[in-house]
């Protein structure tokens, strides 16, 4: 996969979560039938990337063991893999489920400790030459969400984010195989949320492209009383609008209809496609 094109336009990327307990979509993905016609109409609605996830990461989420994250997302990597061409990223931390992952056919790593929690992981992504999704949190899954503080916001996260681009360069990735997250509601708070989405620009001085995951999150409830995280949907397509109009890459989304539209909206405002990185 060659992150040179991202800057051509905003890439969306389908949420595919294989697990019972996710926060929006738990338990929805959890046989081959179901998974396939998910994927065949995110692909049908151009969906750019895949990511499979076989962990919460919700708030207050309790960490999977190896054998059954493994358990989760191979069957479904090799299911799509027999149907469909379009790349797909592994959502994980283990290096184990990478490997097998990426052995099975993924594309890309998508690691939420951005490379903290498994010294492993860069091996990993070294031996198959993919590119790695490194995301700012703060804590981690269950603890994230309890009081999260900054000095300064977009200096702390950009700080963390540069030391692992940083550390992962040294350890031989290459310049042109990283993505930045900044982390939306990983370890932050409503301010903190919209203090990154107002200044994405300000992550593209790392000179990466710059993943939003935003879709459905608890600080759009926050701001709209939006209780149910499905109706959340015409919220967060407003909000990738204005992401790509700020020059994110990727989006990262349950809802690739209204985010493919809202993307397209946004460049023809804009007078050109968008610039990711």
């Amino acid at each position: 996969m060659d992150l040179k094109t991202f800057n051509k336009r905003t890439r969306v990327i389908g949420i595919l979560n294989v697990t019972p307990d996710s926060f929006s979509d738990g338990g929805l993905l959890t046989d081959k039938k179901t998974l396939l016609i998910q994927v065949e109409t995110m692909v049908s609605q151009g969906v750019d990337i895949l990511d499979i996830g076989g962990e919460s990461t919700r708030p207050s989420a309790d960490s999977v063991d190896l054998k059954k994250e493994l358990r989760r997302v191979i069957p479904a990597i090799k299911t799509i893999r027999k149907h469909f061409s379009t790349p797909v990223s592994v959502d994980t931390t283990k290096a184990e489920v990478a490997e097998q992952a990426l052995a099975a056919g993924a594309n890309l790593i998508n690691d939420i400790s951005g490379l903290r929690f498994d010294p492993d992981m860069v091996q990993v992504a070294l031996k198959y030459n993919v590119p790695v999704i490194i995301m700012h949190m703060q804590g981690t899954p269950r603890t994230m969400q309890q009081n999260p503080e900054y000095k300064d916001v977009l200096s702390d996260i950009s700080a963390m984010l540069l030391k692992q681009i940083k550390w992962a360069e040294s350890q031989g990735i290459k310049k042109d195989k990283i993505i930045i997250d900044p982390g939306i509601g990983f370890g932050k708070s409503l301010e903190h949320n919209l203090t990154i989405l107002k200044n994405i620009p300000y992550f593209k001085k790392l000179e990466k492209p710059v993943l939003i995951g935003h879709s459905r999150k608890s600080f759009i409830q926050k701001l709209l009383g939006i209780k149910n995280p499905k109706d959340r949907d015409e919220a967060s397509a407003i909000i990738s609008a204005l992401s790509a109009a700020k020059g994110a890459s990727l989006i990262r989304t349950h809802d690739v209809t209204r985010t493919v539209q809202a993307i397209k909206l946004s460049e023809s405002l804009t007078g050109c496609q968008i610039s990711g990185g």
